[in-house]
């Protein structure tokens, strides 16, 4: 471990103290090489001491919070968003990507017949990106989306609070936009192949598996 640590703080040789020829190219690849894990160390502590204790305290605060209000509350406020096509495409991919995360967030779908499962997809996979401007731990795999667009904006010192509003308004109307237009798509889609009959039949089995739970 001493001599990596030695070798991390030497700093590369000048072109005229490198070997020249294939030594040369060697030297050139093993100090760009041990560079390339100095750098990655230091992201590394960036995120240690900077996002990694807010997404934690957020999900934490989250999961709290779905425990007090009670989960079969939570899955009822879902059921009864997703009867309106207005709030099927903006309430309930919110609710399920805030509670649920990315990639779980999807098996809300599990309330809607099968004709709407296209579109709740498209809706909730849409806002997976916005929703990281106040709430990074929904989707921290691809929390770098959100971090290269304000970098632009701190590095000319300005405030990421006006941006990430708009972000996620824009984002909630895209969201809807794509839903209701999916499913559009896919009635006309379900007509023209001539499957009304087979998704009637699972109209109907969902209708019917939907009053068993409620009995």
């Amino acid at each position: 471990m001493q001599a990596s640590a030695v070798m991390a703080q030497q700093p590369p040789p000048s072109e005229s103290e490198s070997s020249g020829g294939v030594l040369g190219v060697f030297e050139w690849l093993g100090t760009h090489f041990i560079g390339l894990f100095n750098k990655s160390g230091e992201q590394f502590v960036g995120l240690v001491t900077g996002i990694l204790p807010t997404l934690i305290v957020l999900l934490t605060f989250m999961y709290a919070l779905t425990t007090f209000i009670g989960e079969q509350r939570v899955t009822r406020a879902v059921q009864w968003s997703a009867r309106w096509w207005i709030t099927r495409y903006t309430v309930m991919p919110i609710i399920a990507v805030l509670m649920l995360t990315n990639p779980m967030c999807y098996s809300f779908g599990r309330f809607l017949p099968e004709r709407h499962k296209p579109a709740f997809y498209d809706s909730a996979v849409s806002f997976v990106h916005p929703v990281t401007t106040f709430f990074p731990y929904a989707n921290a795999g691809e929390l770098f989306v959100w971090l290269g667009i304000a970098n632009g904006v701190m590095q000319l010192g300005e405030s990421t609070v006006p941006l990430a509003l708009r972000y996620l308004l824009v984002g909630i109307l895209v969201i809807f936009i794509r839903g209701i237009v999916t499913e559009k798509l896919t009635a006309f889609m379900i007509k023209r192949t001539g499957r009304t009959e087979v998704f009637a039949d699972f109209d109907r089995e969902f209708e019917a598996a939907r009053a068993g739970g409620k009995a």
